[in-house]
């Protein structure tokens, strides 16, 4: 490579450092939002987001980005794949970003703050009117910024390609009619077998502190780096990565719940690993995150469901459960396994079983696509959040918080996210079919209390490579196929069978 080459790369990265910095004094100061800051702070703390995500602006639209890319772009055959994916990287997030007025874009970020803050006080309250203007205008900003991104078909495809890359209207609807029609195909097998599971194990009082510790034993557990990450305690629980040594997941503790906690832990210690395993030689680059929030999320559904609800796993955690909660002593295994992988249509998405997970991340798809294309309003949300739950669930919210107030996602305005979910763990399913191709005792040898080879394997195959590749690259390089709803439909159906078999 030629010398003038090598110098402008240097460049490039210098100047993709400068960005990625300022973006971790954003997430810093978010975090602390979220976790410490006094409530009246709200008002100031988004004027320093709005100002952060200003200066982030200038330096990712600049002229010094523009000649970077006029220099290097006519010039990708000579580059290496990783400088090749950090040129191309760069150009998307400039032609996205380059786009939207800088003014507009403060505005959004400040608007996106307060935003937040009516949502938690819309759900505190159960008053859904307290956050229905700030909703209207996430959803404008939205609107605006799909047509500035630019699509082919459908506006809601400009958000999906910021999110998942390459994905359409299209493709998702044909991906989501197959994966619903076997879900609920299976959700009938399992509502017409009579076997009865007894939980009544989990319905006690499980101490904050005692839960507490079981996070950290967790957390050890499936290789989460203490000295490259910290937890904390929020709402609703998420991961933040400032840098693959300093990644910051987030849980809820509920006094008569404890399964809630141990797999918020799991999901998102399995993010936080993604992250702590990108490549060190991609730091500078742009690409030492996920290569979409669809492959992020396969990862953290892959820990809390695949192994964390596998027998094997719930093996190796039910003896430190017996010790700290005395309501156990008397569970075998076997129980402990059906009663978390119960069955039943329920309203909280982050509480659903696995099985009918995926149903409440389809009906949120379908209300944000119609959302984004103006087919209905806003003021009619709860309304329509109620006929979609009963048509597939059969339940039906009884109050906005526990409906369309639920989730956070909205209030901050990522619309195109909610698909990652149910794209995850189709993700998930095909990366579990190699695995066990691979070495087809993977998933059985955990129960000796070792996750080795998962761990060593996500890592070699997927985590250390950051955003270097495309999802759809990825899943063809790991799978050697395109994304398809086969594998993670057969491992539902293998699994929920052998548990509901009728009597």
């Amino acid at each position: 490579m030629r010398e003038e080459i090598i110098e402008k790369l240097n460049e490039v990265k210098a100047h993709i450092t400068k960005i990625e910095e300022l973006n971790k004094l954003s997430a810093l100061a978010y975090w602390d939002m979220k976790i410490s800051m006094p409530k009246k702070a709200l008002e100031q703390r988004s004027n320093t987001l709005g100002y952060l995500a200003g200066e982030i602006f200038k330096l990712s639209t600049g002229k010094e980005v523009k000649g970077f890319l006029d220099y290097f772009m006519p010039k990708l055959d000579q580059l290496s794949q990783t400088n090749r994916a950090m040129i191309k990287k760069l150009k998307k997030e400039y032609d996205e970003t380059k786009k939207i007025p800088e003014k507009t874009y403060k505005e959004y970020t400040i608007a996106k703050s307060l935003s937040e803050a009516a949502w938690e006080e819309a759900k505190e309250k159960n008053d859904f009117k307290i956050f229905e203007p700030h909703l209207e205008k996430m959803i404008n900003f939205n609107v605006e910024f799909a047509k500035y991104y630019g699509y082919e078909e459908n506006v809601y495809d400009a958000l999906l390609n910021r999110y998942e890359e390459g994905m359409t209207v299209k493709k998702l609807d044909e991906i989501f009619g197959e994966l619903k029609e076997g879900i609920l195909d299976l959700l009938k097998y399992i509502e017409a077998s009579n076997k009865n599971i007894n939980r009544d194990f989990l319905h006690d009082k499980f101490k904050i502190k005692k839960q507490k510790k079981l996070s950290k034993y967790l957390l050890e557990l499936i290789k989460f780096d203490g000295e490259a990450g910290i937890l904390g305690e929020t709402t609703h629980p998420f991961t933040l990565d400032l840098g693959n040594k300093d990644v910051r997941i987030t849980t809820h503790y509920h006094e008569d719940d404890l399964l809630s906690n141990i797999f918020s832990i799991i999901h998102e210690g399995g993010h936080g690993l993604y992250e702590q395993h990108i490549s060190d030689e991609l730091i500078g680059t742009g690409l030492e995150h996920g290569a979409s929030m669809g492959i992020h999320e396969s990862q953290s559904r892959f820990y809390e469901n695949i192994i964390g609800r596998s027998e094997e796993f719930l093996k190796i955690i039910l003896p430190y459960i017996k010790k700290e909660f005395s309501g156990f002593k008397k569970v075998k295994l076997k129980e402990f396994y059906e009663a978390v992988n119960y069955v039943k249509p329920s309203l909280i998405r982050t509480e659903a079983d696995e099985l009918t997970y995926s149903l409440h991340i389809i009906i949120r798809y379908e209300i944000e696509k119609k959302l984004i294309n103006k087919e209905i309003e806003v003021k009619d949300l709860p309304r329509i959040w109620n006929e979609k739950y009963m048509e597939y669930l059969g339940v039906k919210a009884k109050s906005d918080s526990e409906g369309i107030l639920q989730d956070m996602h909205w209030s901050a305005g990522d619309f195109g996210y909610f698909p990652s979910y149910a794209l995850g763990n189709i993700y998930a399913g095909q990366f579990l079919n190699q695995i066990l191709k691979d070495n087809e005792l993977a998933i059985t040898e955990l129960e000796n209390g070792d996750l080795s080879y998962i761990d060593n394997w996500l890592k070699d195959k997927i985590h250390k490579y950051g955003a270097r590749y495309t999802p759809e690259e990825l899943i063809k390089n790991v799978t050697g196929e395109d994304i398809s709803t086969k594998y993670f439909l057969r491992y539902l159906d293998d699994k929920y069978k052998k548990i509901y078999t009728p009597l």
